[in-house]
């Protein structure tokens, strides 16, 4: 007596390399159309619940990979997103290569995956000069300038984009995830006064994204509230540690009556203990030091410097599920609010006295 079965991929011969399966064995081993695995693999049409259930479990033994390639000519989809931003990189990374840009790029990586989309990153450089050549869906522009080159680019292609910190483009209107750079910096000029600052000086980037137009806008609100004389300056961002090291020295020599600087850029803030350690002051007794981003810098520095966590775990996670929804079609301008930021204490700004 002879039994049959469902036929799946030939044996292969002594020493030759298995072919992989196709949609074609899958077909037959769950004894259905072609036409019939692909919706049921791709969630499309109207498969029968059980009927689907059957696909998957033969081309779960059959060891079937769907040809991604090929699906995304299909449907004219890349299925990538790019991470952008035209943030220089000795801000957004530095010498350790594990700045605030990665850090957002491992969470927005995770995030886009369970969606079954890649991640493209494009090195910040001020051209954007990558986002012509990646093939894309949409992307993520990370804290843009008021006239930002990556967002003329994904203007030009006509990409969809979004967000990741307020654009502070009067045109702007993409979705955004708020970072809330104003509530970021009264943190740390709350925690200054609580450990007896009372001529706080504040160093930004000279650029127009919403980390340095936000936070010179909640200094002076503060300054203004507490009688503080204000005391304000910009660094290129470029210049990294040593445009805050010059920044902070010129800043203690026209004020040397300042007792904590709260420098913006973590780049900044190690360049500014360097400038007042040089200047014969102690840290934190005579000159306190706090910073936005808690990051590699802000903990390796010495003494360890107090930061903000701003939870860009959650933040760049909720920039991938706008820039999809956007991909979906929702074109409903969105703001979403970053999880509340906390200050990260220490050495840098704790007085023990």
């Amino acid at each position: 007596m002879t039994t049959s079965r469902a036929e799946g991929p030939a044996d292969p011969a002594p020493g030759a390399t298995a072919r992989p399966p196709t949609i074609a064995d899958v077909a037959r081993a769950a004894g259905v159309s072609r036409t019939t695995v692909s919706h049921a693999l791709n969630n499309l049409g109207k498969v029968d619940p059980r009927t689907r259930e059957r696909v998957k479990k033969a081309a779960a033994e059959l060891g079937y990979r769907p040809n991604l390639r090929a699906q995304r000519l299909r449907r004219g989809q890349a299925r990538a997103i790019a991470l952008a931003s035209s943030m220089p990189f000795a801000v957004a990374g530095g010498p350790s290569r594990l700045g605030f840009y990665m850090e957002v790029a491992a969470a927005a990586a995770e995030r886009a995956l369970v969606h079954d989309f890649a991640l493209v990153l494009v090195p910040p450089v001020q051209s954007a000069t990558g986002l012509n050549s990646v093939d894309i869906d949409g992307a993520i522009v990370v804290e843009p300038e008021d006239d930002d080159v990556a967002v003329a680019q994904l203007r030009e292609r006509g990409l969809p984009y979004v967000a990741l910190g307020r654009q502070v483009a009067a045109e702007a209107d993409a979705p955004y995830v708020d970072l809330r750079a104003g509530a970021v910096t009264e943190l740390l000029l709350a925690h200054l006064r609580a450990q007896g600052a009372r001529r706080p000086a504040l160093i930004t980037g000279a650029s127009t994204r919403h980390s340095s137009v936000d936070a010179r806008a909640a200094y002076a609100r503060v300054a203004e509230a507490e009688g503080w004389p204000p005391v304000s300056a910009t660094a290129p961002e470029a210049g990294g540690e040593e445009a805050g090291y010059a920044c902070c020295a010129a800043l203690l020599d026209e004020h040397p009556e300042t007792d904590a600087v709260c420098a913006m850029v973590d780049a900044f803030a190690v360049g500014a203990v360097r400038a007042i350690k040089d200047s014969g002051r102690g840290i934190p007794d005579d000159v306190m030091v706090v910073t936005r981003y808690d990051g590699l810098r802000a903990k390796t520095c010495e003494p360890p410097l107090t930061a903000v966590d701003l939870h860009l775990d959650r933040a760049a996670a909720d920039a991938v599920e706008l820039l999809l929804a956007r991909l979906r079609g929702d074109t409903t301008p969105t703001v979403l609010s970053a999880p509340t930021p906390t200050v990260v204490p220490r050495a840098s700004s704790l007085r023990t006295g």
